[in-house]
C-alpha cells in the first residue's frame, strides 16, 4: 500500500516538473528580437556602402572585354572543329578501316 502511494506521488512530482518546465519554455510566436532587425539593416547598409566602393566599368572596358570574349569564343570553337574533323578521319580510316 506505501508503494502505491510514493507511485502516486513520484507521478505528481514528474508532471508538476513537466508543468513548471512547460511554463518556463519561451513562447513559440514570438516578435523578431531588436538585435536581428539591426542586423538585417546593418547588413543592407554595409552591402550599399561596399558596392559604393566597386570601380565600375566604362563602356570602353566593356566593349574591349565583349570583344576579346567573341574572339577567344571563335578561335576556341574552330580549334574543336577542327580538331573533330581530324579525328572523325583517323577513327573511320585507321580503326574502323573503312
Amino acid at each position: 500500500m506505501g508503494e502505491m502511494r510514493s507511485e502516486g506521488g513520484a507521478a505528481a512530482r514528474r508532471r508538476q516538473r513537466a508543468e513548471r518546465a512547460a511554463a518556463a519554455r519561451p513562447q513559440t510566436q514570438q516578435q523578431p528580437h531588436p538585435t536581428q532587425e539591426r542586423k538585417r539593416s546593418n547588413f543592407i547598409a554595409e552591402s550599399w556602402a561596399e558596392l559604393k566602393k566597386v570601380e565600375w566599368p566604362g563602356q570602353n572596358q566593356v566593349i574591349q572585354g565583349t570583344v576579346v570574349v567573341l574572339i577567344a569564343c571563335l578561335v576556341v570553337g574552330t580549334f574543336l572543329y577542327v580538331n573533330d574533323q581530324v579525328w572523325k578521319r583517323v577513327v573511320s580510316k585507321i580503326l574502323l578501316g573503312d
